[in-house]
């Protein structure tokens, strides 16, 4: 006993270790989808970024077109008065700047005409230093102010317009990059997130699935192994309850036999003799456990000839089954315990008499024997509770035991489709029905 209990041990510490295992490897499938959503995120933010640096640009570039004119001129105009000298000016660090921001722009822009926008700006730059350059050479001669007033009206003014004009176009169509950008990054922002949670969502799902049934589709074949002992066990218990069953039968119809005796009736004892030796020898049918109809039916025929001898006065009884089921297959003592029933909860209970009725037939899916009398019935409310016993693993009145008895082994020999079902009425009998596959006794066999 207790090897068994340390082999049951083991073996439910290594299922459930298999089981982690599984659930485990399950989880690991979750490593790709993550990846996957970090490297999206990661792409939204690099984007995200580039964005903001293009904004950032066009802001500068921006507030380049609006300054840098008035104030690339005004200083020029100071230079050339004599203000302030070349040195001294704010002119160099304007060109600087401006090369600055130029160059930086073209590391943002991927629109061709921005690209040439840019270069028409460099070019205006490097004519600004020209001009810058002559007027400082006329700057040396006294009578040259009137050419650099010239210089700075006709050549410095018109170019910084020009450059103002191209930054401006180059802002206009960068915002409108920048627009479309935005919107394009925002579906694809949103795709992103539809898509990977979908895809998340379906893993999880998959996975959790996958994590509570694969472990059990692995392990079903031992489970049902387990079940399989299981029912061999309580398929054990039944027999056992059959053995005490019959010597209670045993030992009655051994004392009718010697009642009998004593009252000199021959007859009777031969008769009662005769039948109880057909009824023991159907009951033991060399080990069998499945039997024909047509053996459970003698057997309950010879049940009823003893009792009937026993029971004179108030037993009568017919069985009805047609031969063209006796040939199909029954679970042996199925019929005879339900017309033991019959006699003694309801023939026995009612006064004057009764009847017990065996019939059967084949209909269509299924064959079904019916055992009915026309006893004294149940009420409403024993006749629920006795529907609920049947259900249970263990019925809670022991009155029913044999009943449950029978319905259990059919079921444990061929499903939950197939079982007993019982009516009743107060006062006006009862009637159980028997539910059988169409098994014939050759299909047992091989």
């Amino acid at each position: 006993m207790e090897n068994e209990q340390v082999k049951s041990k083991r073996f439910r510490k290594g299922q459930s270790k298999l089981a982690t295992q599984i659930r485990i490897s399950y989880l690991i499938l979750l490593l790709p989808s993550v990846v996957f959503m970090v490297y999206a995120f990661y792409n939204l933010w690099k984007v995200n970024e580039r964005y903001n640096e293009m904004l950032a640009s066009v802001v500068k570039a921006s507030e380049f077109s609006l300054d840098f004119k008035e104030d690339f001129d005004y200083e020029t105009y100071l230079l050339i008065v004599g203000n302030v000298t070349l040195e001294k000016s704010k002119i160099p660090g304007y060109l600087a700047d401006a090369r600055k921001v130029v160059d930086s722009l073209e590391d943002y822009t991927d629109d061709a005409g921005n690209r040439k926008r840019l270069e028409s700006a460099a070019k205006y730059l490097d004519n600004l230093e020209v001009y810058i350059q002559r007027i400082e050479n006329n700057m040396e001669y006294d009578d040259r102010y009137e050419d650099n007033i010239t210089i700075w009206e006709n050549d410095v003014q018109i170019v910084t317009s020009l450059m103002q004009e191209t930054i401006n176009e180059y802002v206009y169509y960068e915002n409108k990059q920048l627009q479309t950008a935005q919107l394009e990054t925002r579906a694809f922002y949103f795709d992103i997130v539809k898509i990977s949670t979908g895809i998340f969502a379906f893993i999880v799902i998959f996975v959790t699935v996958l994590s509570f049934w694969g472990p059990l589709w692995i392990t079903r074949p031992i489970e049902e192994l387990v079940k399989s002992e299981q029912k061999q066990l309580r398929k054990a218990e039944f027999e056992l309850l059959q053995a005490q069953i019959n010597p209670h039968f045993l030992y009655n119809t051994l004392d009718a036999i010697v009642w009998s005796a004593e009252a000199g009736n021959q007859k009777q004892v031969v008769s009662m003799v005769g039948s109880l030796s057909d009824f023991f020898r159907t009951s033991l049918n060399k080990g069998k456990e499945i039997v024909t109809i047509r053996e459970e039916l003698q057997h309950v025929r010879s049940y009823l000839e003893i009792q009937q001898i026993r029971y004179q006065d108030i037993l009568t009884y017919e069985i009805d089954v047609p031969e063209e089921i006796y040939n199909y297959t029954i679970p042996k003592i199925t019929v005879q315990p339900v017309v033991e029933n019959a006699l003694y909860h309801g023939i026995k209970n009612k006064r004057g008499g009764g009847k017990i009725i065996v019939t059967g037939g084949d209909l269509g899916e299924y064959i079904q024997i019916t055992v009915k009398d026309d006893g004294s019935g149940m009420t409403p409310e024993r006749l629920n509770e006795i529907r609920e016993n049947l259900k249970k693993e263990k019925p809670e009145d022991n009155t029913i035991y044999g009943l449950y008895n029978i319905n259990e082994r059919i079921k444990l020999s061929f499903g939950d489709n197939y079982g007993v079902g019982i009516d009743s009425t107060e006062g006006g009998g009862t009637i159980v029905n028997i539910r059988l596959p169409k098994i014939l006794t050759e299909i047992v066999k091989k």
